[in-house]
C-alpha cells in the first residue's frame, strides 16, 4: 500500500455503522475474523484487578505482582513455586471459561457463513466457545501446549491434566460443573510436588510454554497444518466479497493481522474492512470508503449487530 494516512472512527454514526456491520454480514461471500487481546479483554478475561487477586493473592502480597502477564517473567527460585503459578496462569485463561458471552455472540454471527478465524490469542477461548477447529489459526501458540524449552524437537505436548494436577496440589477442587475453586476460608499452597514439574520426554530439559517468545518457539505439525489452511482460504477468496471482520488488535504485532488485511483490501475493491476497538480502530485512508470503524467495546458492539440479525 506504501504510506498510508490513519482515519479514525466517525463519533456520530455508531447506529448506521454496527448496521452497515449487520448488511455486510448477510451479504458478504466469506468472513475473516482476525482477533487480538481485545477481544479476550472485553469477554473477561483480565490479566490486573479482581480476576488477579482472586487467582493471586498470595503470590500478589509476597511479591508485589502487579498484573498476571508481567509476573509470568518473574524468576522463581525453584521450577515448584514457578510452576505453582503458571498452573494457575494456564487454567484460569485457557480451561476456564471466559466469564462473558462474546466469543459466543461473535460465534452466532459467523455461524452458516464461510469463515475463518486468524488470531494472536493463545488462550483457546475460540475453541471453548465452539468454533470450528479447522477454521482457527493460532498463530503465537497456545496456552495448553507444552514444548521442549532447548527446544530438541519440533512437537508439543497437551497439558490439562497435568495443570489439573498441579492445582489439586496446591488446594483447588474440582466443583459439579468440573471448574476448580479453592474452598472457601482456605490459603494455596504456592508450590507443586516436584514429580508434577514437567521436562522434555527426549532430553530431559525443563518443559516451556509454546508460546512465541523468542526464537525457540515450536511450530509443530498442527500449526503448520493450520497455516496451510489458512492461506487456501485466502487463495480460493481472492477477490470476492469477503468481510474483513477485525476485533482487538493492537499495535504488538500488526504484520500479523492488521497490515495484510489492509494490504488484502486495498487489492479488492469488493472486500469490507471492519475494525471494531475501544481507542484504536483506525484504517488507511486508502481503503476509507470499503471501512467500518467503530471505537467501542467489542461485546456490546457484537450483541447490537447481533440484534439486527435475528
Amino acid at each position: 500500500m506504501g504510506p498510508f494516512r490513519l482515519v479514525g472512527a466517525p463519533k456520530a454514526r455508531r447506529a448506521e455503522q454496527i448496521y452497515r456491520v449487520a448488511r455486510e454480514l448477510e451479504a458478504c461471500d466469506a468472513v475473516i475474523v482476525g482477533a487480538g487481546a481485545g477481544l479476550s479483554t472485553s469477554a473477561g478475561l483480565t490479566y490486573t484487578g479482581e480476576r488477579f487477586h482472586r487467582w493471586f493473592g498470595d503470590f500478589i502480597e509476597k511479591y508485589g505482582f502487579a498484573d498476571m502477564y508481567s509476573s509470568g517473567f518473574y524468576p522463581f527460585n525453584t521450577f515448584e513455586e514457578h510452576w505453582a503459578y503458571w498452573s494457575r496462569y494456564i487454567y484460569c485463561n485457557r480451561y476456564d471459561l471466559a466469564p462473558a458471552r462474546v466469543y459466543t455472540d461473535l460465534l452466532n454471527l459467523v455461524r452458516g457463513r464461510d469463515y475463518f478465524v486468524l488470531t494472536t490469542n493463545v488462550d483457546h477461548q475460540f475453541q471453548l466457545a465452539g468454533f470450528d477447529k479447522q477454521r482457527l489459526f493460532y498463530t503465537q501458540g497456545d496456552y495448553g501446549l507444552w514444548q521442549c524449552s532447548e527446544p530438541c524437537h519440533e512437537k508439543t505436548y497437551d497439558n490439562e491434566a497435568t495443570v489439573r494436577a498441579m492445582l489439586e496440589a496446591q488446594g483447588y477442587v474440582p466443583g459439579p460443573d468440573g471448574r476448580l475453586t479453592l474452598p472457601s476460608g482456605t490459603l494455596p499452597r504456592m508450590e507443586v510436588p516436584s514429580e508434577l514439574v514437567p521436562h522434555c520426554p527426549v532430553c530431559g530439559k525443563p518443559m516451556s510454554m509454546n508460546l512465541r517468545a523468542d526464537a525457540t518457539f515450536v511450530e509443530d505439525e498442527g500449526w503448520h497444518a493450520a497455516a496451510a489452511r489458512w492461506n487456501d482460504f485466502q487463495r480460493r477468496h481472492r477477490g470476492m466479497r469477503v468481510l474483513y471482520l477485525e476485533l482487538g488488535v493492537g499495535w504488538n504485532t500488526p504484520g500479523i493481522i492488521k497490515l495484510p488485511f489492509w494490504q488484502a483490501i486495498s487489492g479488492n475493491e469488493r472486500a469490507t474492512y471492519v475494525c471494531i476497538n475501544q481507542g484504536e480502530a483506525v484504517a488507511p485512508a486508502q481503503i476509507e470508503r470499503q471501512a467500518v470503524l467503530i471505537d467501542g467495546d467489542i461485546g456490546a458492539v457484537l450483541s447490537q449487530v447481533k440484534s439486527l440479525l435475528v
